[in-house]
């Protein structure tokens, strides 16, 4: 039947578009109850359609004040990550020295452990150095455990970089420091790009580790975790539907500037 060879022949595109829709069903659902005017304090039944959540955002007590923690704590932790993960893998792919093989393994010990273990370490570890639980506390967990993804990330770039470009960089009498900025930096950008992204969202988005290490410092996720409790305001949709909205236009600007290059390159 014509209809069956149609479906064998697009099989493996109708099978991406049904993941990809049941990938965003929930922020579709988020985005709708957005509009949503709850009668009582839970966020889960469609009632009215209203714009006040929209035109005040930030209408409910701290929730705006938590959203700013959260975002200054994964900006801060998006720059160490970054700095220090392209460092490491830059050393682990173009430098040999002892252990190599060694760090190269323990580097994934982060993205292999269990958030609730490593979180119970670093809570043990802080209260053994008598630290502060709050804000430090929270970033110096971020980078740690930012950096596996950063490292992954950016030394998949370093290893497809093609050493003869910077060979021949210096055969024109550039240094070091031009030979980075103008060759090794711009080719291994878009790992850094990637790398720094999803340290972005792993941090903001992050609860267990932060909950075991904030003391009494509320970041977003864990002000969305407490008011569930008591009853999800609207407010939280709306921020939910903004940092979607965000992140799709980041990745589609990106992409968009990727194919005028291509396409100028030819």
């Amino acid at each position: 039947m014509p209809v069956l060879r149609w479906i064998r022949r697009n099989l493996i595109v109708i099978a991406g578009l049904l993941t990809l829709a049941y990938m965003i069903l929930p922020n579709v659902v988020v985005m709708v109850f957005s509009f949503n005017k709850p009668n009582g304090r839970f966020n889960y039944a469609w009632q009215h359609f209203s714009l006040d959540a929209w035109k005040d955002p930030c209408g409910v007590a701290d929730m705006c004040g938590s959203l700013s923690l959260s975002l200054q704590i994964a900006t801060w932790a998006t720059i160490g990550a970054t700095v220090l993960g392209t460092m490491i893998s830059f050393a682990l792919v173009r430098y040999r020295f002892r252990a190599r093989g060694a760090i190269n393994s323990l580097i994934f010990l982060p993205m292999a452990m269990p958030e609730v273990v490593m979180a119970a370490s670093l809570l043990t570890l802080f209260l053994n150095m008598g630290a502060q639980l709050g804000f430090w506390t929270i970033l110096i967990a971020h980078i740690m455990f930012c950096l596996s993804f950063v490292v992954t990330a950016v030394k998949a770039r370093v290893m497809s970089m093609d050493p003869r470009l910077e060979e021949a960089a210096r055969d024109l009498y550039a240094g070091p420091v031009q030979t980075f900025l103008r060759v090794t930096l711009p080719i291994a950008a878009p790992g850094i790009a990637a790398g720094a992204l999803l340290a972005f969202a792993l941090s903001f988005d992050d609860f267990i580790i932060t909950n075991f290490n904030a003391g009494s410092t509320v970041t977003f996720p864990m002000f969305v975790w407490g008011s569930a409790q008591r009853g999800t305001p609207v407010q939280i949709n709306v921020i939910g539907t903004a940092m979607f909205i965000i992140a799709v236009t980041v990745v589609v600007v990106g992409q968009l500037i990727a194919n005028r290059r291509k396409n100028n390159a030819r």
